[in-house]
């Protein structure tokens, strides 16, 4: 077996929040553990959405709280001709189709189809309209507007998830032909990040497990480019109080407002006693925490965390 290699992967659209901390933090122990390394990766692909600026603070804020890696920052925005590489190949295999629906097209059929077939966990799943379009068809069509690029999906893929056990997904049903490349000529999450995890050795992906759908598309990437796909580890999410997945929105639980309260040393802590790896919240560096740490320690429900989560306790109590 060679050497795990894990990475964290953020968006630089803002300040990180607690949910990103603790992927982080697991990410990095994982790797540690083991005695690999990580690689950091800047997804900014969006120009709209990210900044550079958000980048550098997302290192330093990794700093401060000593998750140190090993290689990079690598950032998705100069990694184009690469992505455009990876698509051509794909074009070659045959698999790739120009899709016109509009934006609105698609949320109108989105709203739609609460009882459609072609429904999944609450999830649309493109219909295909496009998929059948004759040449003149397209070429009229690309006369008014910019197609996005979408991949021709077949088949099933199975895995086994490091924390939530085996899986099993009937694509063109549970998932349909997903984007490749927007119609602005973004390059979309799922063949950046399979791409970029495929050329970086990456062994070990540990992420939220609001991103568990997306490994079957990325496996079925992952056999048509020819790449090694890493092990995949989903963990459980952070929610608010109302059930929302915790967000760049929640102020209160961003890390500006959180190292007003506490230390890096206890934001740590609470993030490890939320894992599950001690059992009482208490100041601690990551690299103490490395002996010790277990994936099975970690919850597979997900964790509720509400805004006044640590009002309840102070400095001279729990921590």
């Amino acid at each position: 077996m060679g050497e795990v290699v894990g990475r964290f992967a953020p968006t630089p659209s803002g300040r990180m929040h607690l949910g990103n901390l603790f992927s982080c933090l697991l990410v990095w122990l994982s790797a540690r553990s083991q005695g690999g390394k990580i690689i950091l990766r800047m997804e900014n692909l969006d120009p709209q959405r990210t900044s550079r600026a958000y980048g550098e603070q997302l290192m330093a804020d990794l700093r401060l709280l000593g998750l140190t890696w090993d290689e990079g920052p690598y950032w998705q925005s100069e990694r184009g001709g690469y992505y455009q590489q990876c698509l051509d190949r794909l074009h070659q295999l045959g698999v790739v189709y120009k899709c016109f629906c509009s934006r609105a097209e698609l949320h109108a059929a989105e709203a739609n189809a609460a009882n459609a077939p072609h429904v999944s966990d609450g999830e649309y799943i493109y219909s295909g309209k496009c998929r059948k379009l004759t040449e003149e068809q397209v070429t009229r069509l690309e006369g008014s507007r910019s197609p996005a690029l979408r991949l021709l999906v077949s088949g099933w893929e199975e895995f086994t998830d490091g924390h939530y056990g085996p899986q099993r997904c009937h694509l063109p049903s549970q998932c349909g032909d997903f984007i490749l490349r927007r119609s602005d000529g973004v390059f979309a999450y799922q063949l950046a990040v399979t791409a970029d995890d495929g050329a970086m050795g990456i062994t070990e992906v540990a992420r939220g497990r609001d991103l568990l759908g997306s490994t079957p598309r990325q496996l079925y990437l992952y056999r048509l480019l020819g790449l090694t796909p890493p092990r995949f580890i989903h963990l459980p999410l952070l929610l608010a109080e109302d059930g929302r997945r915790l967000s760049k929105r929640d102020g209160d639980l961003g890390l500006d407002g959180l190292l007003e309260r506490f230390s890096p040393e206890e934001l740590v802590g609470w993030l490890a006693y939320l894992a599950g790896q001690i059992d009482r919240p208490e100041a601690v560096r990551p690299g103490e925490l490395v002996e010790d740490f277990d994936w099975e320690k970690t919850p597979r429900e997900d964790i509720v965390v509400g805004a006044d989560f640590f009002r309840e306790f102070t400095h001279d109590s729990a921590i």
